[in-house]
């Protein structure tokens, strides 16, 4: 009990609950581990009893947590939320006349006295001092938020796409932010689309000498800054500017680009990253070298300021990397740690790389605006939404810049589930919440902020980390983790905070176990969840209804809904039942093909069935693209805020982008987008397919139904 005791105190769970009435305890030894990350020595009994004493010591002296949250009500105040713009709890639990100095964000300074209510505060991240009467002090950061995130202006339905996957016929042998601006540019203005949401853009680890880098999106080496192999080459402008030997070295990267382009499209060859980086990098280096003119240079200035120590540390890691190799572990020593003198003399010695790779990040920037500024130009009304991956690379570079904020010797996962009885090793170091505590949450502030930048909203992965993440010890099993909890009314205090900023909508991905209460925090504070049609079911057991599939009309409103994602079967595969061979042929399944294939049918069944009775299964049964419809026609006979599209739907692509639980058996991240036969599809041809209008014919539909043929403007969907 003592353990347990003094890992609840630090946030770390004894023990969670998978499913309603069980209760699953966690070793000792996880409890230790996840203890020692966070510097609580519970190795002997000597040190747990030395280690109980001193936190219960310390939270009984604290006269404050180290942040505190504000939660400011709108203008005229806000009935569902009376608890907003009052005092933090622990402000009103200080002695009567305990004078509070804020010191803003904005420079500014006020005073009051507890536990008198503060006066109408500023948004932001500010600075408080508390005095008691008797001369005590302390000091807490005090989050100022809004009580909701911005909220849908509309109805809107739009596309979901794997960006490495979408080639034009200006690609270089992978999609890219040109393509992702033309994209944005023609579902805006030709099919009335609201928004387009991509993969994680953050940087990847760079390949080690010889080998490959990891092509998951979902692996980043910083979640801070993009990847410069999604830059279109030729939208340079110094590029365009190349004379001499450079330029007809620029000729023979275009002419490979060429190749890598045809390898992909006409040749049927896998997405290579890293071939494409190889190129790309080159001609980004020529680039470089060529001057910039005043107007560039001032806003080169501009960029460098505005994104200050935080890219001059990536920028860095990119140097450093090149000499070392990409696992910052195994560099000398000194060089380890980011602050230390060594480091400092490799950042002036390496100066010409550190500028270069803040130059390439520059490029991505800009054209990641330029692309935010075509989906906006063309009528969107979100435009982009940009995906925050749910960590980070263990060896890249915010583990190494940010090192003090991640748990050593921990990754993030899950525990075991109906579905991976194994659990999962994510291989991505956790945030430590007490640090982030202590920094006002300022890293993860800093991290919305960069993927806010050029964004309608971002989506949130595995949302339901802003309130615990499971633990796994290094080397040990998924089996042998823990939960440990951070404080999610803070950290949903910065996401809302941000968010408003940026005036950017918020999407949790809440799919999954999701802990009881979750959902309705998120939803409290305007967080929309993700609900995708296969997985709605009456699981609360409404009569005889229970695991019955949920009619549209019981589905919540405040969520992206949508046939399918990057980790599940396209739609085509699904009512087809070819998902299910595709694991068989895998050795994925654990029971029969013939059992897996009469669950997979009788699912789609029960699906269609529910369409066929609303009458949106327009051609009946036993028709692919007609049950592909009827299922888009269930998402929008729902009532959902936001309709997504899964863009290979569009044009009856097979093959899942990634298939959880292989690695080198499926080539996962780095498919092209495909038609029913297994053709890869350019953008331009996409974008002219028939099976994609009409697909998209069915929104058409429901516009003209609901508004008698008025139009209500671009991606609104009534």
């Amino acid at each position: 009990m003592t353990l347990a005791r003094l890992a609840a105190l630090h946030g770390v769970a004894a023990s969670y609950s998978p499913s309603p009435g069980r209760t699953v305890q966690a070793s000792d030894a996880a409890l230790v581990a996840a203890l020692a990350a966070l510097d609580v020595d519970a190795s002997t009994p000597d040190a747990l009893g030395a280690a109980l004493a001193e936190r219960e010591r310390a939270l009984r002296e604290r006269l404050l947590p180290p942040t505190l949250v504000h939660w400011r009500a709108p203008e005229g105040g806000r009935e569902e939320l009376p608890k907003d713009d009052t005092a933090p709890e622990a402000l009103r639990a200080l002695p009567a006349r305990t004078r509070l100095n804020l010191r803003t964000e904005q420079g500014d300074t006020l005073t009051w006295d507890a536990p008198s209510p503060p006066p109408h505060l500023p948004l932001g991240a500010h600075w408080l001092r508390a005095t008691t009467p008797d001369g005590a002090v302390a000091e807490a950061h005090l989050l100022v938020a809004p009580s909701r995130a911005p909220e849908p202006r509309g109805r809107a339905y739009g596309f979901l796409v794997q960006l490495y996957s979408l080639l034009s016929r200006r690609s270089w042998g992978m999609g890219d932010l040109g393509d992702l601006a033309e994209l944005a540019a023609w579902a805006g203005r030709s099919v009335g689309a609201g928004f387009v949401q991509v993969n994680p853009l953050h940087a990847a680890v760079p390949a080690p000498p010889g080998g490959s880098s990891d092509p998951s999106p979902y692996r980043p080496s910083s979640r801070r800054f993009p990847d410069p192999v999604h830059v279109r080459v030729e939208d340079v402008p110094e590029f365009a500017r190349l004379r001499g030997a450079a330029r007809q070295r620029a000729g023979a990267l275009l002419e490979r680009a060429d190749g890598l382009r045809r390898a992909v499209l006409r040749d049927g060859c896998l997405i290579d990253r890293d071939a494409v980086w190889a190129a790309k990098a080159e001609a980004l280096e020529l680039a470089a070298r060529v001057p910039l003119g005043p107007g560039r240079c001032a806003a080169y200035s501009d960029f460098l300021a505005e994104r200050g120590e935080a890219l001059e540390a990536h920028a860095t890691w990119c140097a450093l990397a090149e000499r070392h190799g990409p696992d910052w572990h195994a560099w000398p020593a000194p060089l380890r740690d980011p602050d230390s003198r060594e480091t400092a003399r490799a950042r002036a010695e390496l100066m010409d790389r550190v500028d270069f790779h803040e130059r390439l990040a520059w490029y991505v920037d800009e054209q990641l605006a330029a692309a935010q500024r075509a989906a906006r130009d063309a009528g969107m009304g979100i435009g982009l939404v940009h995906d925050l991956a749910v960590g980070v690379h263990p060896d890249g570079a915010d583990a190494w810049a940010q090192r003090r904020f991640f748990a050593a010797g921990m990754s993030t996962g899950a525990p075991p589930d109906a579905f991976n009885a194994h659990g999962q090793d994510w291989n991505l170091p956790p945030w430590r919440p007490d640090r982030l505590a202590e920094s006002g949450y300022a890293p993860f502030r800093e991290l919305l902020r960069a993927a806010l930048r050029h964004a309608g909203a971002v989506r949130v992965d595995h949302v339901m980390g802003l309130f615990r993440l499971w633990w796994v010890p290094e080397g040990r099993p998924p089996t042998e983790g823990t939960y440990v909890r951070y404080d999610a009314e803070a950290m949903l205090a910065a996401l809302v905070l941000e968010a408003h900023r940026a005036d950017a909508l918020v999407i949790g991905e809440d799919l999954g176990t999701v802990e009881p209460g979750v959902r309705e925090a998120l939803r409290e504070r305007g967080v929309l969840g993700t609900s995708v049609l296969w997985f709605e079911r009456d699981w609360a057991g409404e009569g005889a209804g229970s695991g019955k599939v949920l009619p549209p009309a019981r589905w919540r409103a405040d969520c992206l809904a949508t046939a399918t994602t990057h980790d599940l079967p396209p739609t085509a595969a699904r009512v087809t039942g070819e998902h299910v061979t595709l694991r068989h042929d895998l050795g994925l399944l654990t029971r029969p093909l013939a059992a897996e294939r009469a669950e997979a049918a009788a699912d789609v069944r029960e699906w269609l069935a529910l369409a066929a009775r609303l009458g949106l299964l327009r051609g009946g049964a036993g028709h692919e693209e007609d049950e592909v419809r009827a299922v888009h026609r269930l998402l929008l006979a729902t009532p959902a805020r936001l309709i997504g599209v899964w863009l290979p739907d569009a044009v009856g692509d097979r093959r899942p982008q990634n298939l959880p639980g292989t690695l080198d058996a499926y080539p996962n991240w780095r498919l092209p987008i495909a038609d029913a036969a297994g053709r890869p599809v350019s953008l331009e041809d996409l974008t002219a397919s028939p099976r994609l209008h009409a697909l998209l014919d069915v929104f058409r539909e429901f516009r003209g139904a609901r508004t008698g043929g008025a139009c209500r403007g671009p991606g609104a969907v009534p």
